[in-house]
């Protein structure tokens, strides 16, 4: 399964890249955060340093636009439209799935309900043109440094990890008490469904 090409790459390659966006996003934003706050902040969703945004982020925008390396330009433009769009949509998940939105930017100007603005459009379009042109060689050049077999039981364990830590996260988040799960994890499915219908 992990040498199974995908995309024009193998999926191990996709995986590592995934596990390491998702890790150094978590550390470049909770730095940024903590500077910003004057105190350590976390800003992931649960409490292992992992964004998976981050992750989906940069390994799909490489996808897309690796083909335009070297046309600077156009990986601003479609990087900063298309990351944009991706915040938008993932920040309505969120409002839909949890009632609230992890980031705020009804206070910056050039807002659209406080959920996308000018200031992170714009910065999206660097980020794209860094992870193009610049960062995802990096990673790539990282994930080969280490042997397969032990670099797919690294992105295994951490995958792990990480899936343990959410499922805690989200049953706190949905007020589910595993203890008393039968009927009440079944009600609470309901209730998320029925916001569907």
């Amino acid at each position: 399964m992990w040498t199974k090409e995908l995309l024009g790459t193998d999926v191990y390659h996709l995986a590592a890249a995934f596990v390491l966006y998702s890790i150094l996003g978590w550390f470049l934003e909770s730095v940024y955060m903590s500077f910003c706050n004057r105190r350590l902040t976390n800003r992931g969703f649960a409490k292992s340093p992992f964004c998976p945004i981050y992750g989906f982020g940069a390994v799909t925008c490489y996808l897309i636009l690796g083909p335009l390396r070297g046309h600077y330009v156009w990986i601003y433009l479609i990087g900063a439209v298309l990351a944009t769009v991706f915040e938008y949509l993932v920040g309505r998940a969120m409002l839909f799935l949890f009632g609230e939105l992890w980031w705020d930017y009804k206070e910056k100007p050039f807002n659209f309900q406080g959920i996308i603005c000018l200031e992170s459009t714009v910065a999206w379009g660097f980020y794209a043109i860094g992870v193009v042109g610049f960062v995802h060689a990096g990673i790539y050049w990282l994930i080969d440094r280490v042997d397969i077999g032990l670099g797919v039981r690294l992105v295994e364990a951490v995958l792990a990890v990480v899936a343990v830590d959410y499922v805690i996260q989200l049953t706190r988040a949905f007020h589910i008490d595993v203890r008393q799960k039968g009927g009440q994890i079944k009600e609470r499915c309901r209730s998320i469904l029925a916001r569907w219908y």
